[in-house]
């Protein structure tokens, strides 16, 4: 079995807000695959104390450990399981009715002799490579049809110089306007501190025996396909599959380098955080 991991930080200065991890029970029986992108919140109050690889060092483990030991349970279960053990950890202490209390991204994906299960939320992306040689990207499209007024506010943002002043009073402005459609109806959904999240999750099951390998990427890693157009989702995964992990992001790396304003590839920030998990079975 061949498994490949690696994160890194945009700014070496900031944590990284990633996560990833696999694991494999003891009893070689499958395994599980869990990979969280933590929401950067914008200047200002959040409601909570803690910081976002905080939250997602704990919602990541608790994921992990459910999906193995809970075999019962269904991925929407466990996803949601996982965000009321976490927000239990600081609900004495924090505002978790905030908007920006700490959240993130979620990929969850869990195999055994029979199956392979999977759940996205948000604009983290799964890869599944099936015995035919097809890939299917495993995407949460809900990021991506925001309503077209939000959407032409982000474009007003990038066409402004970087650090201006414009911009980043444009930048508060879009960036409110996404907030509030951030866990609403009519919106996109993030795992935050209420369980009933889980449920708007996209989710899967597929037959062991028709898959061969899964990969899963944040979006900072995601940028390959997203933001610079190297190639398609079965491409990434074929370099993922050629060449690892830490190669995806080394050339996502030289791609931002070349364009550090975002002139040519317009994107929020110059570098995001990237991890990437690949997993043949």
């Amino acid at each position: 079995m061949r498994i490949e991991l690696t994160t890194e930080p945009g700014d070496p200065d900031r944590p990284n807000e990633d996560y990833v991890s696999v694991a494999l029970p003891a009893s070689g029986q499958g395994g599980s695959l869990v990979l969280l992108d933590g929401v950067t919140p914008p200047s200002g109050a959040v409601g909570c104390s803690h910081s976002v690889p905080w939250f997602t060092a704990r919602l990541g483990g608790a994921l992990g450990e459910l999906s193995v030991s809970h075999r019962d349970m269904t991925l929407p279960e466990i996803l949601a399981a996982a965000i009321a053990r976490t927000a239990d950890t600081h609900r004495d202490a924090c505002d978790l009715s905030h908007p920006r209390t700490p959240q993130a991204t979620v990929v969850l994906a869990r195999w055994d002799a029979e199956r392979v299960e999977y759940l996205v939320l948000s604009d983290s992306a799964l890869l599944v490579a099936g015995a035919d040689g097809e890939v299917e990207a495993v995407l949460d499209p809900r990021l991506d049809q925001l309503p077209a007024a939000v959407r032409e506010q982000r474009d007003v943002v990038r066409a402004l110089p970087r650090g201006s002043a414009e911009r980043q009073a444009e930048g508060r402005r879009y960036a409110a306007a996404v907030e509030a459609l951030r866990n609403a109806e009519g919106g996109f959904f993030t795992a935050a501190a209420d369980p009933a999240v889980a449920a708007r999750a996209v989710t899967g099951t597929r037959p062991r025996a028709a898959v061969t390998a899964l990969a899963a990427l944040t979006d900072g890693a995601g940028r390959w396909v997203e933001t610079f157009r190297e190639g398609d989702w079965a491409e990434c995964f074929g370099l993922l599959r050629k060449s690892g992990p830490q190669a995806l992001v080394d050339r996502v790396r030289e791609l931002e380098r070349a364009d550090p304003e975002g002139a040519g590839f317009p994107r929020g920030k110059r570098h995001d955080d990237a991890a990437v998990a690949y997993v043949e079975l």
